[in-house]
């Protein structure tokens, strides 16, 4: 099941970059930590108002991300 209805974009709110749920926790914040090798038990510890579905959002929202059409020049 999608999680994407965690992530938010709001103009006024870290500069319009996808935050978890509204909070000023960027898309971004969670996959750096993921990317330094933080686990998610970690992440949840030091992050207590994030939730396990948060950070399967910031996942499945990077993944959507890097799924791009390819263009070729005919």
């Amino acid at each position: 099941m999608s999680e994407l209805h965690r992530i938010t974009i709001e103009p006024g709110k870290c500069g319009g970059r996808p935050c978890i749920r509204g909070l000023r926790v960027r898309v971004k914040d969670v996959l750096d930590l993921l990317a330094a090798g933080a686990t998610r038990d970690e992440i949840l510890e030091d992050l207590p108002y994030l939730e396990p579905g948060d950070i399967e959002a910031a996942l499945e929202f990077a993944a959507r991300q890097s799924d791009h059409t390819i263009l070729r020049v005919a």
